[in-house]
């Protein structure tokens, strides 16, 4: 008999980056032409899939890397290239100036997100392309700036299709809870024991 540790090698739960941004590359490439908005760009990171396309960047450049030193943060980050730096509800920008807005993992970092969709909608030009990749679920990050999740399909099905009337929409879905779980863990290996913490006092708390 033999008794040792080992560790499972597995991807599963750690793919969620690399897929979302593999899906964001691949639909701006099948962009044929014309103007893009790149909404919350932040460091603009997929600029360099729009070559084809006549690229302007916003960001309200308030995140600085540390934020308020609580959840996840980046330490660093450059703003440097944004070129309209404005509230994502209050973009001193025409009507239908974009055939393309893209705005991706912005809208949980937005208090008001419902008014931020509002605002890409004014900017899109009729039969324009909204590209939007937001989290049903995450850990705290980027804080303060972090203020929602929860997005799932059906929000984005009542005020697109329902609300705004737009001819129609595609959800890709990417993860699922327990890839969501794995995920965390990778993040923040203290976040199952957290959970487990949570969990006990709510229960103890249902006790009276």
């Amino acid at each position: 008999m033999f008794l040792g540790h080992f560790k499972i090698k597995t991807k599963f739960g750690l793919t969620n980056l690399e897929t979302r941004q593999n899906w964001i590359k691949k639909t701006l490439l099948e962009c044929e032409s014309g103007k893009i908005l790149d909404v919350g760009a932040g460091e603009c990171q997929y600029k360099k899939y729009c070559d084809h396309l006549d690229y302007t960047s916003q960001d309200f450049n308030q995140y600085n890397g540390k934020g308020n030193n609580l959840g996840l943060q980046t330490n660093t980050w450059d703003v440097s290239q944004v070129d309209v730096i404005s509230d994502i509800i209050s973009i001193p920008l025409p009507d239908d100036s974009f055939d393309i807005i893209l705005c991706t993992e912005v809208l949980e970092h937005v208090p008001d997100p419902i008014a931020a969709i509002n605002e890409m909608n004014r900017l899109l030009k009729k039969g324009g392309l909204i590209i939007i990749t937001a989290p049903f679920c995450s850990l705290t990050h980027f804080a303060p700036y972090h203020f929602c999740d929860g997005f799932n399909s059906n929000f984005f099905k009542y005020h697109f299709l329902e609300r705004l009337y737009y001819k129609s929409i595609t959800i890709d879905v990417n993860g699922n809870y327990f890839e969501y779980l794995s995920q965390s863990y990778a993040e923040d290996p203290n976040y199952i024991t957290k959970l487990k913490n949570i969990i006990e006092q709510e229960n103890l708390k249902s006790k009276f």
